[in-house]
């Protein structure tokens, strides 16, 4: 599958970190504590970006190593959150050493990787019986207007890769699922921030970022759910995928 980028090549997120940072969803506690095992203590979050989902295992009490490949994304990560150590590094170069945390995590990642080297690499880094948890926020375009505004802004490269059934090499054993149903109230402009952190829109000349603006702005003002509201309730799933070290 082509894919957006791999996590360490091309800038697209860096250059819009605040961005991404005010508009991205953050995640459920819930789904934090079913991605990191008993016991743990030390968690690798990989991909880390500006620190979304970090911020859920540092509310664990987790001893947490963030790595995000993006200067900038890191920068704003470490400033978020100081009391996280946040390196450089990739799904397929991670910079820690062998045997040495409880669990990875990757949030709204995975679909960048090559898993051919992720795979061995995080069990690698991983102690024995550690888990490798992947997580994306999704849209639940099962609500009507939803759907709609999924096609005005255009589907992500994780939407699409979330559609199919995702399960974790060998040396690790079964891929469990779990999944968590929220919301969050947002407003035009919110929704428009959200389009803006999408590595797609970031790279799309003028033309096609208005395109993309105008259609999602037409879809707010205009259908029968939303017109006329100043804010509104955008419903999430957020789906979840471990599999332990065997």
């Amino acid at each position: 599958m082509e894919r957006e980028r791999k996590i360490g090549d091309g800038d697209s997120f860096g250059r819009a970190a605040d961005v991404y940072e005010r508009a991205r969803p953050t995640y459920p506690l819930e789904a934090a504590r079913w991605l990191v095992p008993d016991g743990a203590t030390t968690v690798l979050d990989l991909g880390a970006g500006t620190g979304k989902f970090t911020r859920s295992l540092v509310e664990l009490g987790l001893d947490v190593i963030a790595v995000e490949p993006d200067e900038r994304m890191r920068a704003t990560l470490a400033s978020a959150l100081p009391g996280v150590t946040a390196l450089a590094g990739t799904a397929e170069h991670l910079p820690v050493a062998d045997a040495s945390v409880d669990a990875i995590t990757v949030a709204q990642a995975w679909h960048w990787v090559d898993p051919a080297l992720a795979v061995p690499e995080a069990a690698r880094a991983l102690r024995p019986g550690g888990t490798l948890g992947l997580i994306w926020n999704l849209r639940d375009e099962r609500v009507d207007w939803v759907r709609e505004l999924g096609t005005a802004m255009h589907r992500s490269e994780a939407e699409r890769f979330t559609q199919g059934a995702i399960a974790i090499a060998d040396p690790f054993g079964e891929t469990e699922y779990f999944e968590v149903e929220w919301s969050r109230e947002t407003d035009l402009d919110g929704v428009l921030e959200l389009v803006a952190s999408r590595s797609y829109f970031i790279t799309a000349d003028d033309a096609g970022k208005r395109e993309i603006t105008d259609a999602v702005r037409t879809l707010i003002a205009e259908h029968p759910d939303l017109r006329g509201r100043p804010t509104f309730t955008l419903p999430y799933v957020t789906r979840c995928f471990r599999a332990r070290l065997r």
